[in-house]
């Protein structure tokens, strides 16, 4: 993209499903706090912030199923 500032992204480290949403839309978060738990097999996985920012887009809803690499959130 050929954008001024670059759109940070989190993105699925795994096939899943989204257990919970732990943030919403435009909530500031810090680098490293969890923003919503994924569960793959069997086990809750914490996905995590990957900057200090503010949420711009959730791109997922509780119990979607989500491929890896599937961009979850959105950061501005």
């Amino acid at each position: 993209t050929n954008q001024a500032n670059k759109l940070e992204v989190v993105m699925a480290p795994m096939p899943g499903k989204v257990l919970e949403l732990l943030v919403e839309e435009s909530t500031a978060v810090k680098e490293g706090e969890p923003i919503l738990i994924l569960e793959a097999m069997k086990m809750q996985n914490h996905i995590y912030s990957p900057t200090t920012a503010k949420i711009s887009e959730l791109r997922v809803k509780e119990g979607q199923t989500v491929k890896t690499g599937e961009i979850l959130a959105t950061f501005q």
